[in-house]
């Protein structure tokens, strides 16, 4: 038995009906060209054959504060394999991902499901996976997913995702004397913690909050659509974006990737409010988690937050990026300065009002931010799965009461894969945040031309 992380308490804690606690991910796949026809069906029979025993976290339930494995392992509660109305359209495959990803997950059995679903137009087919936040945070599912792929693509051998060995299945085969030290040495790292974490709040207190006018404090968001009661139904939108087209803005106006994609984010968002006559006149805050992963772990969650300004009150883009750049650069560099435990013990202590706020809804007028927005590193290498090539992959988070959306991006073979997660009830056509997310890339594209014609003409 494994007891279970404090952060890990806090996701099932937080989840109750209408307010589901599992990420997923839609992975869409091209059926190889000279495939057979019954190339997924074949694929499907070979995945409920395979006699493959799970591996953690796969294999573990809840019991009471611990993971403990399932000896009961019952695969057909777990797999499934569905076909949409043929050819089914993507906007076809977003609905049943919509409807899949409202539901809770069953927490008799391990907190994990996984769909195939055929009939996609195109000749592709999609896997649609979920997993209870408590078990993996979006840097550890991303890497137990990318473990069941190849990058070879006459690889013909199928490896269902929950039986591939991570790293913690292998780490509880080391000898004990082994793991005892490890856990030795951690213990020994806590005593550091208490001086670093103290020093960084005073700095914070008596410098930032004081003398630093881009400072975000806890409860500085503005009440908004965006921060209603959810219910328990989902929307999910995504698409793909080229990464060049972000870099070549960075590139011209400075800052970093990141930067510019939060600064997309908050153009689409500032039009997304306006459309519904719904823009607050004090900025929105997102809250933009940072991995704190030392290692190339795969369970349990490992992450702090970032609380950046979005300047959604400007009309200005490359005033928007301004803002954006100097308000998540405090904490970049708060954040350099101390370890993981020293950073996960800082954010505890400082936004613990706020998390508590969440999970008691005392203060709903109060938020310490208006949504997330966060950006997980995906593969870099074409991937396959039984021969056939992952075309894309887009993530699904959960969304809170008080935060009606959330907007998650990996990246994938030079593109953003952008979705967005949002309660389908608070946010009508949110949808159209796409549209609004490629019409903000097209501005800064032309303010970056009109700027290097100008510098031709002076020149």
């Amino acid at each position: 038995m494994r007891p279970l992380h404090p952060i890990d308490f806090i996701f099932l804690s937080l989840e109750k009906r209408q307010q589901p606690m599992h990420v997923g991910g839609l992975f869409i796949f091209e059926i190889p060209e000279h495939a057979p026809e019954t190339f997924i069906q074949d694929l499907v029979a070979d995945i409920r054959k395979n006699k493959c025993i799970p591996v953690p976290p796969f294999n573990n339930k809840l019991h009471g504060l611990f993971w403990e494995e399932d000896e009961e392992f019952d695969l057909d509660h777990h797999f499934r394999h569905i076909a949409l109305p043929h050819p089914g359209r993507i906007r076809e495959l977003l609905t049943y991902i919509s409807q899949e990803h409202s539901t809770l997950i069953d927490r008799a059995k391990p907190l994990w499901t996984c769909n195939i679903i055929e009939g996609i137009e195109g000749n592709r087919f999609a896997m649609y996976f979920k997993i209870h936040h408590a078990m993996v945070d979006g840097i550890a599912g991303m890497r137990l997913l990318e473990k069941s792929f190849s990058k070879d693509p006459n690889a013909k051998h199928i490896v269902p995702p929950w039986c591939v060995e991570g790293e913690r299945a292998k780490r509880l085969k080391a000898p004990a004397s082994s793991r005892i030290g490890k856990i030795i040495t951690k213990m020994k790292g806590q005593f550091e913690v208490v001086p670093t974490v103290f020093s960084e709040l005073s700095h914070t207190i008596m410098q930032d909050k004081r003398y630093n006018p881009d400072y975000v404090s806890s409860f500085q968001a503005p009440s908004s659509i965006l921060n209603q009661r959810v219910s328990s139904s989902r929307r999910f939108a995504a698409q793909s974006f080229e990464l060049e087209r972000f870099r070549r803005i960075a590139q011209a106006l400075g800052g970093t990737l990141n930067d510019v994609i939060l600064a997309v984010c908050s153009g689409a968002l500032r039009e997304y409010l306006l459309s519904q006559n719904s823009l607050p006149k004090k900025p929105l805050i997102a809250m933009v988690p940072a991995s704190l992963r030392e290692d190339d772990s795969d369970v349990s969650n490992r992450i702090t937050m970032i609380l950046a300004n979005l300047g959604t009150h400007k009309a200005d883009p490359v005033e928007r990026l301004r803002i954006v750049q100097r308000s998540v650069q405090n904490a970049k560099q708060r954040f350099k300065r101390m370890n993981a435990n020293q950073a996960l013990s800082y954010s505890a202590l400082v936004y613990s009002a706020a998390g508590l706020n969440i999970l008691s809804g005392m203060m709903p007028k109060r938020q310490a931010f208006n949504l997330v927005i966060s950006n997980v590193p995906g593969p870099r290498e074409p991937l396959y799965w039984n021969g056939a090539k992952l075309d894309a992959l887009y993530p699904a988070s959960i969304v809170l009461d008080g935060q009606a959306l959330n907007i998650t991006m990996t990246s994938y073979l030079g593109k953003l894969e952008v979705g967005l997660t949002a309660c389908r009830n608070a946010l009508p056509k949110m949808q159209n945040l796409l549209t609004y997310l490629e019409e903000e890339i097209q501005r800064f594209e032309e303010i970056i031309t009109a700027s290097s014609a100008n510098e031709m003409v002076n020149g």
